[in-house]
């Protein structure tokens, strides 16, 4: 079971999956502004914060079966997911393989593109230092999720940032590493899921091609998508406005 924790007590229950070097701390700022109408079921995924890895090479399928287990143990039967980063590539998996438990996926600063072959080189030229510098690979990395235009500004949650980063197992990100390499193209989820997709993106995200992914979304009136401008990291950037367009879209209209 995945380490986790639970906030609110709201009858919608929201999943909030982090991305690569990250865990379940990254959602503080949020909680802040995220309606007392969602309970928040915060996941540790494998080989981060307080959960141990699950190998060499953590597929994206293999981490949402984990994230699935997690669930069914906390008896959670209906939620909506969200993932941030390689926590979207989990949560389109776990679409693909458990979509009858899904109220809604939003797929936060992440894409349903595989890595190109630049990419996947880039990922393959890290798993060294990964490994051999883990201390370095975070502080030279961390800085690049974040708007390149704001950075004297944002610095203290980019340190913030890179507090949680190395808390990461370092053998954990590298086993992620190689599975976010493998991973496949997801867009035709987009045309099969039946519940609402919700895409929050950033104008000048340096790690997902924000335009590319945008303009390549099937038209479909259950897909709503949004751009900010920030980076990669809009939990830290623009906390209250991407609360704002979660406790917009995914709750009941009452009244």
């Amino acid at each position: 079971m995945l380490h986790y924790e639970i906030s609110g007590s709201g009858k919608e229950n929201l999943v909030l999956l982090h991305g690569f070097l990250e865990n379940s701390k990254i959602w503080v700022e949020m909680e802040k502004t995220l309606s007392p109408q969602f309970t928040l079921i915060k996941i540790d995924l494998p080989g981060h914060g307080k959960s141990p890895r699950l190998g060499e090479i953590q597929r994206m399928e293999a981490m949402a079966t984990e994230v699935k287990k997690t669930l069914d143990q906390l008896q959670y039967s209906q939620y909506h997911l969200l993932g941030h980063s390689m926590g979207g590539y989990i949560g389109l998996a776990f679409a693909e393989i458990f979509p009858e438990y899904l109220k809604s996926l939003t797929l936060f600063f992440s894409t349903y593109f595989a890595d190109s072959e630049e990419k996947k080189e880039q990922r393959r030229k890290s798993y060294r230092i990964i490994e051999e510098a883990f201390g370095h690979y975070v502080h030279a990395g961390i800085p690049n999720y974040f708007n390149s235009y704001e950075l004297s500004e944002l610095q203290d949650k980019v340190e913030l940032a890179k507090d949680i980063a190395m808390e990461t197992d370092p053998l954990g990100a590298l086993a992620c590493a190689k599975g976010m390499v493998e991973r496949k193209d997801r867009r035709e989820i987009l045309n099969n899921f039946k519940e609402k997709i919700l895409i929050i993106a950033g104008k000048n995200d340096n790690a997902v091609d924000t335009n590319n992914m945008i303009n390549n979304l099937p038209e479909s009136s259950h897909i709503k998508s949004y751009i900010l401008d920030c980076g990669h990291s809009g939990h830290w950037e623009r906390p209250s406005i991407c609360s704002e367009i979660i406790n917009t879209e995914l709750l009941p209209i009452i009244g």
